[in-house]
């Protein structure tokens, strides 16, 4: 008689075991709050070894880590959520702070402990971070996740352990931020305003297809002329969605992104993202540690604040790193200098085309009759703000010591007038 094939189980760690795991990886967490490498380095190493000398126990004591470890990091995550942090966030911040390796670990923890929540519970702008980060369980088991994970990342245990306590360390210690969206768990599921009745898909695919020209050309005067379109086009969009709401008393208040701003050059990046929030009624919101700003604003006014940026800052380096390299006259490099003030100089002069470019939206749009309704906005705006971020401190612009650059960059985001290169802009207008 044939028995039926089972599948064995698979072996339980001991209790003294979970205890000892849970025990060095605090100790190891505790490790490098204080800075000591050296005690890190040889509770990782305990952490990978066998518990005994008994080789049957091996199974065992690994099986207590793996499951240790995991459930410390799912509860990191969750932490992370309570704490107003996004995915995009946290691996953003994680490979920032650490390496591109630990933000995958995060990328799979995240994965794994989205799971707990329906996905009607979990709001779409979740579901579209979670799908750039490419965030999916691509493992068979949860236990099998260690090894299939330092397969992939061609490491052994150790380098494993490491990464994963690291990542605890890291997340335990995130610091709080303002909301800017429902908790997985809580969202109704509903569509949220910023992907459907308040942004026209067809405008933004317009403005999409302005911006790409713009980055393509290789004439400085096209792109110039695009890019001030690309913001007439928004400015009108917004304009139209701000009066549609007056007149239908429609619901809505302004909503919350965040942007990355990386270095290098950060903080003239940061400079570039504020003035164009500015030009299109948003208000921007640096944290510099933490590589980001929170942008404030209606929802169709967010979508043009993230196109737009993305667009002027790959057109601002691209014109920066066309300049070259710059030396002073005894041969030592002034190229960093050069490329800050370039910078500096091109969100500046870039913030003032801008806003000529929404003004004109605005008085072509309804002139006087139209101010009540944007000042409405722009109220309700510095009231979310305040709200969010009620002790918050206005900094000064940084100094720029290269005249040459400030110069340079000035001239790059002041080429031609925007009201020329008709034959370009004036093909859109009839489209």
């Amino acid at each position: 008689m044939r028995k039926a094939w089972r599948r064995p189980r698979e072996p339980k760690p001991r209790t003294s075991f979970t205890d000892a795991a849970g025990d060095l990886t605090a100790r190891a967490v505790r490790s490098l709050s204080h800075g000591d490498t050296a005690a890190f380095d040889h509770l990782v190493t305990l952490l990978a070894g066998p518990a005994t000398a008994d080789p049957a126990d091996a199974p065992g004591w690994g099986l207590a880590i793996d499951r240790c470890l995991a459930a410390r990091l799912r509860r990191a995550v969750t932490v992370a959520w309570e704490r107003g942090w996004q995915p995009a966030d946290v691996v953003r911040f994680t490979s920032r702070r650490r390496t591109s390796r630990h933000g995958r670990l995060a990328t799979d923890t995240i994965a794994g402990e989205m799971r707990a929540y329906s996905n009607a519970t979990v709001d779409d702008r979740w579901h579209e971070q979670l799908a750039v980060l490419g965030a999916d369980v691509w493992w068979e088991h949860d236990d099998e996740h260690p090894d299939a994970w330092c397969e992939r990342e061609n490491v052994g245990r150790v380098d494993y352990i490491a990464c994963a306590i690291e990542l605890v360390h890291l997340l335990e210690d995130l610091p709080v931020l303002p909301s800017i969206g429902p908790r997985p768990g809580t969202s109704t599921g509903t569509k949220p305003r910023i992907l459907t009745e308040d942004v026209d898909q067809r405008m933004l695919g317009r403005v999409r297809a302005l911006l790409a020209k713009a980055e393509s050309t290789e004439f400085p005067e096209e792109a110039e002329a695009l890019s001030a379109r690309a913001q007439e086009l928004m400015a009108r969009h917004s304009i139209d969605n701000a009066l549609l709401a007056a007149g239908t008393r429609r619901t809505g208040g302004p909503a919350g992104r965040r942007v990355p701003v990386d270095n290098p050059y950060d903080a003239p990046k940061a400079v570039l993202l504020t003035v164009v929030a500015d030009a299109n009624r948003c208000r921007a919101i640096w944290h510099r540690e933490l590589g980001f700003s929170t942008v404030l604003g209606f929802p169709a006014d967010l979508a043009a604040v993230e196109m737009l940026f993305t667009s002027l800052l790959v057109q601002s380096t691209s014109a920066m790193v066309h300049a070259g390299p710059r030396r002073d006259a005894r041969g030592r490099s002034r190229t960093r200098s050069f490329r800050h003030a370039f910078l500096n100089a091109y969100a500046a002069r870039i913030g003032e085309r801008l806003r000529e470019a929404a003004d004109r939206a605005a008085a072509g749009a309804g002139g006087k009759d139209l101010l009540p309704v944007l000042a409405a906005r722009d109220r309700a705006v510095d009231e979310a703000v305040d709200t969010m971020f009620p002790n918050l401190a206005k900094g000064r612009a940084g100094s720029v010591s290269n005249y040459e650059g400030w110069l340079a960059g000035r001239a790059a985001a002041d080429l031609a007038s925007l009201n020329g290169r008709l034959e370009v802009t004036g093909a859109f207008r009839r489209s």
